[in-house]
């Protein structure tokens, strides 16, 4: 018995949603009819793939080896299909593009002039911090991605730097810091300190650049989202430090902003798998981007 591409891909879903349910409504799918397509495969295999339980499921041995094959066969035919697709010329196609929640605001020129360029090609967007676009990268969910660097699979994935933004000090009105011209280091040693998720690539860097200093950051709460990482530090749960565009947005705020020492920068980049050939729509895209900051210089 041949098992269709489409199998492999419903497998896929399941395993990363962890749901029957979820994954059924993702693929567009009754529950019923995503359950007989993974029974197949396991028919086919005669091996159980996946263990149900009430709390949730879980896969076997079968299921996990399975799933990294998918992931392998399901990105090489996706690549297949771009190739194929695009032989007459970039006028379509389907590329899957990560973004950090962070970047969605400071991407969108990007976004607008490829939407402009190619309205042939689907473009869908995943949200992941820095570490989860790299995961999804190599697990071949995803054709290139936005993130900062530096990248923490660096020996698997190619970066194309964009641009550089300088890191700045977040602290409340009227905090006894906020009488310093600049701050170092040692200045967040003895505040609690208020951090990004640790799957933000920003979040390795600052921790990477405190134990460089020396300090250990006192972690006390931690965020995906950078206005209510800010709002924490206007209530006075403690200090942060953000990157110098989304410090622009926050006019609203009772909030004061200093440069570090040192000069740091938030660098982001687009990144892809080194080990293989970007689709033709990952390519358009890219080249779109050099272009656009070209532009802007």
């Amino acid at each position: 018995m041949n098992i269709p591409i489409k199998n492999l891909h419903c497998f896929v879903t399941l395993a990363e949603t962890g749901s029957f349910t979820l994954a059924a409504g993702k693929l567009h799918l009754t529950q019923p009819t995503l359950s007989k397509m993974i029974q197949r495969l396991e028919d086919h295999w005669q091996q159980q793939l996946v263990i149900r339980a009430t709390q949730g499921l879980s896969l076997t041995q079968a299921g996990e080896l399975l799933l990294a094959r998918s992931r392998e066969i399901l990105g090489h035919w996706h690549l297949l299909d771009q190739d194929l697709s695009h032989l007459s010329g970039v006028q379509r196609g389907y590329l899957r593009l990560g973004v950090c929640p962070m970047m969605s605001s400071l991407v969108i020129g990007h976004l607008t002039a490829f939407r402009a360029r190619y309205p042939g090609i689907k473009l869908e967007m995943f949200e992941y911090g820095g570490f989860g676009c790299e995961k999804a990268l190599l697990a071949n969910s995803l054709d290139i991605a936005f993130t900062a660097l530096p990248a923490t699979h660096e020996d698997e994935l190619t970066a194309q730097p964009l641009t550089a933004y300088p890191l700045l000090a977040c602290l409340p009105n009227g905090h006894p810091l906020t009488s310093k011209a600049s701050l170092d280091w040692s200045d967040f040693g003895s505040y609690p300190f208020i951090m990004y998720n640790q799957d933000f690539a920003l979040a390795k860097l600052l921790d990477r650049l405190a134990k460089k200093a020396g300090v250990e950051l006192n972690v006390a709460y931690r965020s995906g989202q950078w206005d209510f990482l800010a709002t924490m530090v206007e209530a006075k749960m403690g200090l942060a430090i953000l990157p110098a565009p989304i410090c622009e947005k926050l006019t609203d705020k009772a909030l004061c902003f200093r440069p570090l020492t040192g000069s740091h920068t938030w660098d982001l980049a687009l990144i892809w798998r080194s080990h293989m050939c970007l689709t033709p729509a990952a390519n358009a895209f890219l080249s779109l981007s050099r272009m656009h900051l070209q532009t802007k210089a």
